[in-house]
């Protein structure tokens, strides 16, 4: 062992999943190497800032980062013991410079950036956290869902914080025990976007901020012209395509998260723009309702889902029609402003929130005589703990569970809700998730990246 990697010794531990964590630092220092898992992240501010915190709080030590907007590199310069850290604004450097010393990388960036970092990052042998959604692009998820299985030592996990949480734990155990029968539709709402959406692309341009890496920002995607007044950076870019995934890529991936947990369908059959209140142009339209079917699969029967999101043009939401059930000893009752109505053959399940933070079968005095349903499920000890669990080597890198073999198909599902938009027809697809209708949908499927901003490396 006298030439093991640092990497390697903790890639081999989380592989087995075996090697405990009071017994392996001490074999680490044996080697001279360092105890602290070593992180770098793909941008620090923004959401970027609750994985910089998490990572201090367990421990990690940040060996270097890329963040395009310098404003922002206090997110860990400022951090006691993170102040060495070598900071750039092309992610690219981060890689190049610091790839042998790192063993997990975050990448927090827009979405159309995330696709690059991450496969670098699994294709090196380096345990990835990556925001949601997971990709800007249908295929882009499916190759990063093949680069895990290609790459077997390798912790991965997508940011969908409620993946950890109780809600769609509880949903699936009801489901389970049998409490609204076969599921046969899932309606899913959000009160996205909360940024402009429905528009064109903005004329002219500004000067870029000294601050500000505009080359880096921009990454895989065409080249356009600065903005100023926030209008790309540092929030509004999800209302555009050639950036963002729109409300769809902003919240299915917590919002939709417990049908893929409940019902492992696999890639959805169709997917159509139910109702559109225009067309897809720079921006995503202002509203919208996808509708998708998935075949019968593992002894469940098929089933539709329909997500809802924006207005319909006139400032109403689009949401669904609320359940007769939902009242409650003759009292009306409205559905929460985000949320899922899981539709069985024997009865019907509420869930509100983005996280599925609350869960009750209608009408309300059918869930209070049903009562708990058995838990079949291990509770989780947070979103983060179970990925550097999984990284250490504590537990096996499935821990970890919302890994791109979960996450990669459920965001290629997601993101063919957006793919069928810009087509404006309905899309039909095989078992392996290719467009069979209409094969020329399938090249919108992927984005060739701007020379230079692809992956550095790609295992696959």
């Amino acid at each position: 062992m006298a030439n093991i990697t640092r990497r390697q010794f903790l890639g081999t531990a989380a592989a087995a999943g075996a090697v405990s964590a009071v017994s392996f630092p001490k074999m680490i220092r044996a080697q001279g190497l360092n105890e602290k898992l070593q992180v770098g992240f793909v941008a620090v501010g923004g959401r970027a800032g609750a994985h910089t915190e998490a990572s201090y709080k367990a421990g990690l030590q940040c060996v270097a980062f890329a963040e395009v907007d310098k404003t922002r590199w206090n997110g860990v310069t400022g951090r006691q013991g993170w102040e060495q850290a070598k900071g750039y604004t092309d992610w690219r450097k981060l890689f190049e410079n610091h790839g042998k010393e790192l063993d997990v990388v975050f990448v927090a960036t827009p979405d159309h950036s995330h696709f690059a970092p991450s496969m670098t990052a699994v294709s090196m042998g380096i345990h990835c956290y990556t925001e949601k959604p997971l990709t800007w692009s249908v295929r882009e998820a499916q190759l990063l869902a093949a680069a895990y299985a290609k790459n077997p030592k390798v912790v991965t996990q997508m940011g969908n914080q409620g993946h950890a949480g109780e809600g769609w734990r509880q949903a699936y155990e009801y489901v389970k025990a049998g409490a609204v029968g076969e599921v046969t539709e899932f309606h899913t709402w959000t009160n996205r976007p909360i940024w402009p959406q429905g528009g064109n692309r903005p004329e002219g341009s500004d000067p870029v901020p000294e601050t500000l890496d505009w080359e880096s920002w921009i990454g895989p995607a065409p080249m356009r012209p600065y903005k100023g007044n926030r209008t790309y950076h540092d929030f509004a870019w999800r209302g555009f395509v050639d950036f963002g995934s729109g409300a769809l890529g902003d919240m299915a991936c917590h919002t939709t998260d417990g049908i893929y947990s409940i019902m492992e369908p696999g890639y959805a059959a169709t997917a159509e723009p139910y109702i559109m209140t225009g067309p897809v142009t720079d921006m995503w339209p202002s509203g919208m309702i996808i509708k998708s079917t998935y075949r019968p699969k593992n002894g469940q029967r098929g089933f539709r889902t329909f997500w809802y999101e924006g207005n319909d043009g006139a400032g109403r939401p689009l949401m669904p029609v609320p359940p007769e059930e939902l009242a409650s000893k003759g009292r009306p009752m409205n559905l929460p402003r985000t949320g899922n109505l899981i539709y069985g053959t024997k009865g019907k399940l509420l869930v509100e929130g983005d996280y599925w933070e609350r869960v009750r079968l209608l009408p309300l005095e059918r869930h209070n005589e049903f009562g708990e349903p058995p838990k079949l499920l291990e509770r989780s000890p947070g979103h983060h703990e179970e990925f550097f669990m999984a990284c250490r080597g504590e537990k096996p890198r499935e821990f970890s569970r919302s890994n791109f073999s979960y996450s990669g198909p459920m965001t290629a599902n997601i993101q063919l809700g957006n793919l069928c938009a810009r087509a404006g027809k309905k899309l039909e697809l095989d078992e392996d998730g290719k467009i069979t209708n209409d094969s020329k949908i399938n090249d919108l499927a992927w984005r060739e990246p701007r020379a230079g901003w692809g992956p550095l490396e790609m295992k696959v």
